[in-house]
């Protein structure tokens, strides 16, 4: 008779299966509407693997100059100046409730995801009026601004956890040799929480990437490659709008799947325990 662990086995892959092909589907969907023809898409019965290979969609889109390269730099440098920012702002506040009793910490982080309760799109347009009065609507300084409202309680979040599972004793040494407060933060801990805070800051990059409410409320003649999608899926062009996506999604994917075995469960636990 099959054991007990054995049948246990057999359903964690079955389910891990079924999960991965959850994930995968969308991204084959893309891949097969951006590698194939048009006469290969539209047919009665199309196949469901790719019958010819053609990178005409993907030439047409680098071929487009300004109209490919302006969102990919305008969403690539909002991305980064976002990461950076969020984590200046996040780095320090969370350290500051890291260090307080288990009790007030946990107050503050709920305080913090309450933020993330109220929908984006209430807010937006607020947001936007109040920038075209300072003269930041259509700029990436604007929707850096806008997107750290999305990202800084994620990345606040995940570095309580990483400065709450740092070893207080190695700040406590460090104080006993004569470091200051500051300079101890700065010498230990930081160096040897980089690992946690990349991770706040892969988070963060990820965010902003992918970010579209605040994009479509204050962005006109330079949009980000988020709206550049949405602008050929309203024209119906599938091949366009699948070669986007594909191009947007990929280099993310790559790059969340090299970094994933630096994250660790205790980065994403908020470290609320006392």
């Amino acid at each position: 008779m099959m054991r007990r662990t054995d049948l246990k086995t057999i359903w964690l892959w079955g389910i891990s299966g079924v999960i991965i092909l959850m994930f995968l589907f969308p991204l084959t969907v893309m891949a097969r509407i951006a590698l194939s023809s048009p006469q290969e898409i539209f047919q009665p019965h199309p196949p469901y693997l790719i019958q010819e290979v053609t990178w005409r969609h993907f030439r047409a889109v680098f071929r487009s100059g300004e109209v490919f390269f302006q969102p990919l730099r305008k969403s690539l440098l909002t991305a980064l100046w976002a990461t950076v920012a969020s984590l200046l702002i996040a780095t320090p506040a969370a350290y500051a409730i890291s260090r307080m009793n288990y009790r007030l910490r946990y107050i503050f982080i709920v305080a913090i995801f309450v933020t993330r309760m109220i929908p984006e799109v209430s807010i937006a347009l607020p947001i936007a009026s109040t920038f075209i009065q300072m003269g930041l609507f259509d700029t990436i300084p604007g929707l850096v601004m806008a997107h750290l409202v999305r990202i800084l309680p994620v990345s606040c979040f995940i570095l309580v956890g990483v400065f709450a599972a740092f070893p207080e004793e190695l700040e406590k040494q460090a104080r006993i040799d004569g470091y200051s407060r500051l300079k101890s933060i700065w010498k230990i801990v930081l160096p040897l929480s980089m690992t946690g805070i990349a991770v706040a800051g892969l988070f963060s990059f990820l965010l902003s990437w992918d970010e579209f409410i605040y994009a479509s409320y204050l962005t006109l003649a330079r949009p980000t490659m988020p709206l550049k999608v949405y602008y050929y899926v309203a024209r119906g062009n599938i091949f366009y709008s699948a070669t986007y996506a594909l191009i947007i999604t990929v280099p993310v994917l790559l790059m969340t799947f090299m970094l994933q075995r630096y994250i660790k469960p205790e980065y994403l636990s908020g470290s609320v325990k006392g």
